[in-house]
């Protein structure tokens, strides 16, 4: 069982701060002229998306600015995607995309259709798919990573102990060096959130747009808190979904997973339980828990052999993590459990990836993520956070509090963007009460930071991810009318489980 696949399955950061120089507290100057050329749209390959493509979406290149501090120096290619409305008399401006991860975002207007973005969206927006700058089809970055380092993917392994953590940091700093020493490491000062932010200002301007509206989900969501930040005046209506803490993908993000994975196993224990004579794995939610690390001591001990190499304990941990996303998966999840249990190898996951996407992907997130914060550097820090952490959240603690790459990145090129509450009030935020990958405790933390701008719902349910996919009827209303009317709730409100649109 490759962990990369899960990795591909698990489908994951003010306008006080010190800004580039050369820029205002509204972005970059250079930013409001037309930048050379503009998005020949032609029609989009079938391999950016998992999903059909609807016949009417376009895909096209935009260049940008490598250094939004040298405007006309070396420019760099945004892959970009539309889907046009075909309601011109109803059409309101772009509605700008982005899935999370950070990962491709091109095919994202397709998946969107897919699982249900209602008509009425689609008639009030072109909707507007983009890869962020270093991934996918924009010009890629790469830290020449070998198969076996793309198996350790950009989610710390758990660590059994202090040795573990000693072995982990080897490894990440060996990845960092490679990262900093590839072909494209020209591009790694300026492979950041803040940029991929001016990127998506340049592609507003290259539309002839004067505003944007956006909706983002997961990474996401610190995309869209950033761009508001750097660009209050040129954001019109704004969704985040299923959200970050105001510091984006950083070292307490991490630490975070580790309790969203305790909130959200609750969900798969008693859907096991409730089928335990099909499954045989526990009788009460407290009997499946209890297997969770007979399990995991199981393949600890004696990991499953399979064609692509060892089934371990940490294979088993992430896979729960990575599977957790959604309740649609938690059958198989239930099956992998099996298969364990009888010391068979686990059944393929679906999805995956060419080898050279999945190295673009960990890669891209690498420069991306490490060039938003500055994380601890001490070896030290990370082995007391492993040990405090295994026992505070025993499922997964001890993989969200390892160490990663970033530890030994280079200083960033510019400061983090510091979200605040300068700015219109045109923010809705939508979250689940129990996420494994952004937990309620992180989406907190933006609202907190975002202050009078945002309004946010929360909805009763398990998984990641709210809009369109999520069944919550009131979540998905809440969003729907205001990207269609403008109307956002007055004041926080809670959607209960299958709630009706209020």
């Amino acid at each position: 069982m490759k962990r990369t696949a899960v990795l591909l399955t698990v489908a994951v950061a003010s306008l006080a701060a010190v800004l580039v120089p050369g820029m205002t507290s509204s972005g970059s100057a250079a930013t409001q002229a037309q930048p050379p050329g503009g998005v020949r749209w032609e029609k989009c390959p079938a391999e950016i998306a998992a999903v059909p493509i609807p016949e009417a979406m376009q895909c096209g290149k935009l260049k940008v600015p490598l250094d939004y501090r040298a405007p006309d120096g070396r420019t760099i290619d945004i892959a970009v995607s539309r889907l046009a409305s075909k309601k011109p008399e109803q059409r309101r401006g772009i509605l700008l995309t982005n899935p999370g991860g950070p990962s491709a975002g091109e095919g994202y207007p397709a998946l969107l259709v897919a699982t249900g973005l209602p008509q009425n969206v689609l008639d009030s927006y072109d909707v507007i798919g983009f890869d962020p700058r270093g991934i996918g089809r924009s010009t890629p970055v790469t830290c020449d990573l070998t198969p076996e380092q793309q198996l350790s993917g950009n989610i710390p392994p758990y660590a059994l102990n202090a040795a573990d953590v000693s072995k982990r940091a080897a490894e990440s700093k060996q990845m960092a060096k490679q990262c900093a020493t590839s072909k494209t490491s020209w591009m790694l000062p300026h492979v950041s959130t803040a940029n991929a932010a001016r990127d998506m200002d340049r592609i507003r301007v290259a539309l002839g747009e004067s505003k944007l509206s956006y909706a983002g989900a997961s990474w996401g969501t610190h995309l869209g808190a950033v761009y508001t930040t750097l660009f209050p005046h040129r954001s019109d209506r704004i969704v985040l979904d299923s959200n970050t803490g105001p510091g984006g993908w950083d070292y307490p993000s991490n630490r975070l997973w580790s309790q969203g994975v305790e909130d959200t196993f609750p969900a798969f224990a008693k859907f096991v339980a409730a089928n335990h004579r099909e499954y045989g794995l526990g009788r009460t939610p407290a009997q499946v828990r209890a297997k969770y690390f007979e399990l995991a001591r199981q393949l600890e001990k004696k990991p499953i052999q399979t064609p692509d190499g060892p089934f371990d304990h940490a294979s088993f941990r992430l896979l729960n993590f990575g599977l957790l996303y959604g309740p649609t998966q938690l059958t198989l999840l239930a099956g992998i459990w099996q298969a364990v249990d009888a010391n068979q190898p686990p059944p393929s996951l679906p999805g995956g990836g060419a080898a050279t996407a999945a190295e673009n992907l960990i890669s891209g997130r690498y420069y991306m993520v490490c060039n938003d914060s500055r994380w601890p550097t001490s070896v030290k820090t990370y082995q007391r956070s492993v040990a405090i952490d295994r026992i505070r959240y025993p499922l997964f603690g001890a993989a969200g509090a390892n160490i990663t790459p970033c530890a030994y990145w280079p200083d960033p090129a510019e400061r983090p963007i510091r979200i605040t509450d300068r700015g219109p009030s045109n923010v809705l935020m939508v979250q689940n009460l129990r996420d494994p990958a952004t937990p309620l405790a992180g989406a907190q933390a933006m609202r907190n930071a975002l202050g009078r701008r945002v309004t946010m719902v929360t909805a009763d349910q398990s998984g990641h991810g709210v809009y369109p996919a999520g069944k919550n009827r009131c979540a998905n209303h809440a969003v729907t009318k205001f990207l269609t009317t403008g109307d956002r709730p007055a004041r926080d409100y809670h959607c209960t489980a299958d709630a009706a649109p209020r």
